[in-house]
């Protein structure tokens, strides 16, 4: 952990406004490490260390989210929308290169201004799976028609050939010998049944029928802001905002939020995919989104609610079969618990299709 001193000659390579007065750390991310800077000055500052083994070129981050918030910031210009500061992020140059990150040569940094008197909420619900919806919407709806060329900070990071391609590999290495067991034999070739329908969206996109668009690729319910009034007020941590199917962005939030269970249940009789959020979610989400939105993309979408528990699936049951590493395990079996818990989601989620498509057929 870096020192006061330390922090604040980080700092001071930024042209912030004022004297920093205190640093202290800010929220809970897993991937980056974020502070508060409180100045004497007219605006406080986040200060974020940039974790650059999962993004590897931190030149072409900051290219994306500069060219994603530039074009967020004209968009609501044009609009006359107030208060535009608190709408978008803005990030602070640093002194003599115009760069938005500075490095020492090993870690990187990178500031932006404090939004004030803005909330995030960690609550799953109806209400505001429909908030998430409107928003994450929007801002894809914001971006559909960015004319920079924005490249991928994770590359292939929800590429579905990929890992099922991965999961292969593993199958054939067997280097941890859980091939031998006989649970794990059946699940992967279930899991295989699929395989062809659950890769459909990259066939699409190499046949020219399902676009790729800019997605914020991250969409947890905590990744926006919300004004004391309850209204949203921007969409926050941009570091894996890049081309994707829009699948990524309805997919994943309905991974994690539609779950009645644990990612990591031991329980499956608690495991289920959950209508209301679906509902909800989907309802906001195309009423921002449905004035870009082509046909295809929207009567994909349940395929969207499908792949994300099976994709997550393939990931946690390869890492499991290759002996744990590269997920984060608490006890031997962890991945394996992972693998079926997705998997049971998956299950209930397919049961669900026809429900699924009847409503988006309804609200389109």
């Amino acid at each position: 952990m870096k020192t006061q001193q330390e922090l604040a000659a980080i700092v001071s390579q930024f042209q912030i406004n004022g004297t920093v007065q205190e640093i202290k750390p800010l929220g809970n991310g897993l991937i980056n490490d974020t502070f508060k800077v409180k100045t004497d000055g007219p605006e406080d500052y986040v200060l974020q260390r940039v974790n650059n083994a999962i993004f590897q070129d931190v030149d072409l981050l900051q290219s994306n989210i500069e060219a994603v918030t530039r074009h967020i910031r004209g968009k609501l210009e044009a609009a006359g929308e107030s208060d535009i500061d608190r709408k978008v992020l803005r990030f602070v140059s640093v002194k003599g290169s115009g760069k938005t990150y500075w490095t020492d040569g090993q870690t990187y940094w990178r500031i932006s201004v404090f939004i004030r008197d803005a909330f995030t909420y960690e609550t799953v619900n109806p209400e505001y799976s429909y908030y998430a919806g409107k928003a994450f919407g929007h801002f894809e709806a914001m971006l559909a028609d960015i004319p920079d060329k924005l490249g991928e900070t994770i590359p292939d990071f929800h590429n579905m050939e990929l890992r099922a391609r991965q999961l292969r590999e593993a199958v054939a290495a067997d280097a941890a010998g859980r091939m031998a067991d006989p649970a794990v034999k059946a699940l992967v070739a279930e899991i295989q049944t699929f395989e062809e329908e659950m890769c459909k969206a990259e066939r699409m996109y190499r046949e020219g029928t399902l676009p790729k668009r800019i997605c914020h690729c991250d969409t947890k319910v905590n990744n926006m802001l919300f004004d004391a009034n309850g209204e949203i007020l921007c969409v926050i941590d941009l570091d894996t905002v890049m081309p994707s199917f829009v699948f990524s962005d309805f997919g994943d939030f309905l991974r994690t939020a539609a779950n009645t269970g644990a990612e990591d249940d031991k329980d499956l009789s608690r495991v289920g995919f959950n209508m209301e959020i679906f509902k909800a979610f989907a309802k906001g989400y195309l009423e921002s989104a449905s004035v870009f939105l082509t046909p295809v993309e929207k009567e994909n979408l349940p395929y969207a609610a499908l792949l994300f528990p099976y994709m997550q699936t393939v990931r946690f049951l390869a890492d499991y079969i290759n002996g744990d590493t590269y997920y984060k395990i608490q006890y031997p079996e962890h991945n394996w618990v992972r693998s079926l818990a997705q998997w049971q989601l998956f299950r209930s989620a397919l049961a669900k299709r026809e429900e699924m498509s009847a409503f988006i057929a309804s609200v389109s």
